[in-house]
C-alpha cells in the first residue's frame, strides 16, 4: 500500500553530523559531465560520499557492491525505473533526489511503500521555462518573426503603419492555464508589464488568483477573451487534448497558443487544421508525438515557432538544478526535512 499521506515522505531520519552518504548517480550516459559543471562536482563530492565519475542507467548491469552500499540516489534524465525488483538490491536506499523536473519516469509505487523519500529540482526548472514563455509572450504581442520576414523580404526601409497596424503590447490579455510552479513563475515574471491576466486553474480560487495577479476564469472564457494562452497546466488523463477542436476555434482570430508543457494537452491534428489556414498563431517547445513527422506543416508555416525543447534548462542551466539537488544532499546528511520533497498524493496531480 502506499504510505498515507503525513507520513515522513519529505524528510528524512537524523543522522550523524559530518555524515556523508553514500550516493549513487543514476542518469543517462554522459549527461553528468554537463550536470555537474561549473564546480557543482567539487560541491557533491564535499557533501557526499560519491564517485562523479560513475553513473548507472540501467540498475541490472550496476556493480551490485555500489547498489547495496547506497543511501542517496542522485537522478537526473534517464535515470533508470525504481522497481520493486530495483529497490531490493539496494536495501540501504533513503532518499531519491532528482536534479531535474518530474520524477515521474522513475519514481514507482514501490518508492512511496518503502517509506523513500524524493526530491525534485523542478524548481529550478521552472525559472527558465518561465522565462521562455515571458519571451514568447512579449515577442507574439510584437509579432517579431513576422516583422522579421517582412524585413528579410524587402530588405529596404519597412513602412511601420500599413504593415504593423493592430501589433503591441500594450493592455493584451494573457490568459495562464495552470497554477504549477511554471504557471505561477509566469504570473510574477508578467506582473510589471501592462497586461491583463486571466487564469484558469480548477484548484485555485478567485482570492487566491487575484493575489496572484491574474483574474480566475473558466476555460472556455479565457480562451475566447485573450490574446495570447500559455499552457502550464500538467499531463494529466483528465488533461488530454484539453485544447481539442471545439476549444481551438473558440481563439479570437489573431491569437497566439504557446505550449511549453506537455504535447498531448493539444490536440496536434486540430491545432494543426487552425494554424494551416493562418487564422491563429502559435510556439510549440512540445508536441505530440514530441518529434513531429518531417511532413507537418508545422515546420514551416510562417505563423508558427516550432523549437526541440528548449525552453526547459539548457546548458549552463543544468548545472543550477545540479545546486538546488546538492542542497539537498546536503540537508539530508545534517538530519534535516528535505526542502523540496515530493509527496505521493502531490505527484498524482503535477507533471
Amino acid at each position: 500500500m502506499p504510505v498515507p499521506e503525513g507520513t515522513a515522505l519529505n524528510s528524512t531520519p537524523p543522522t550523524p553530523s559530518g555524515h556523508r552518504p553514500r550516493t549513487l548517480l543514476a542518469m543517462e550516459a554522459h549527461v553528468h559531465t554537463q550536470l555537474l559543471a561549473e564546480g557543482a562536482f567539487d560541491r557533491l563530492e564535499r557533501v557526499a560520499a560519491v564517485d562523479t565519475g560513475r553513473f548507472v542507467s540501467d540498475f541490472a548491469d550496476a556493480d551490485p557492491i555500489a547498489l547495496a552500499e547506497t543511501e542517496v540516489l542522485f537522478t537526473h534524465w534517464g535515470a533508470p525505473l525504481l522497481t520493486a525488483d530495483a529497490l531490493s538490491t539496494m536495501p540501504r536506499l533513503r532518499a531519491v533526489i532528482h536534479a531535474a523536473g518530474s520524477v515521474k519516469h522513475h519514481v514507482t509505487e514501490a518508492v512511496w511503500e518503502r517509506g523513500i523519500a524524493v526530491s525534485t529540482a523542478a524548481g529550478a526548472n521552472a525559472l527558465p521555462v518561465a522565462e521562455f514563455t515571458l519571451a514568447a509572450i512579449l515577442f507574439t504581442g510584437k509579432r517579431v518573426l513576422d516583422s522579421a520576414r517582412v524585413y528579410q523580404e524587402a530588405r529596404d526601409e519597412v513602412p511601420l503603419l500599413p504593415y504593423f497596424a493592430g501589433y503591441g503590447n500594450h493592455r493584451r490579455t494573457v490568459g495562464i492555464v495552470g497554477a504549477s510552479r511554471i504557471g505561477r513563475r509566469v504570473l510574477g515574471l508578467l506582473r510589471p508589464f501592462d497586461f491583463e491576466v486571466l487564469l484558469h486553474d480548477p484548484y485555485v480560487e478567485a482570492a487566491e488568483a487575484e493575489e496572484l495577479g491574474a483574474e480566475a476564469v473558466d476555460l472556455d472564457e479565457l480562451v475566447r477573451r485573450s490574446h495570447v494562452v500559455s499552457i502550464h497546466a500538467p499531463q494529466l488523463p483528465e488533461t488530454r487534448h484539453m485544447f481539442d477542436a471545439r476549444r481551438l476555434a473558440l481563439l479570437r482570430d489573431g491569437a497566439t497558443l504557446v505550449n511549453t508543457a506537455r504535447g498531448s494537452l493539444v490536440d496536434t491534428e486540430a491545432l494543426t487544421e487552425e494554424l494551416v489556414t493562418g487564422r491563429i498563431h502559435a510556439v510549440l517547445d512540445v508536441t505530440e508525438p514530441d518529434v513531429l513527422p518531417a511532413g507537418s506543416p508545422l515546420y514551416t508555416l510562417p505563423n508558427v515557432l516550432l523549437t526541440p525543447h528548449i525552453a526547459g534548462s539548457l546548458g549552463n542551466e543544468l548545472v543550477r538544478m545540479a545546486h538546488w539537488a546538492t542542497d539537498e544532499v546536503e540537508r539530508y546528511a545534517k538530519g534535516l526535512p528535505l526542502a523540496h520533497g515530493v509527496s505521493h498524493d502531490e505527484l498524482a496531480r503535477s507533471a
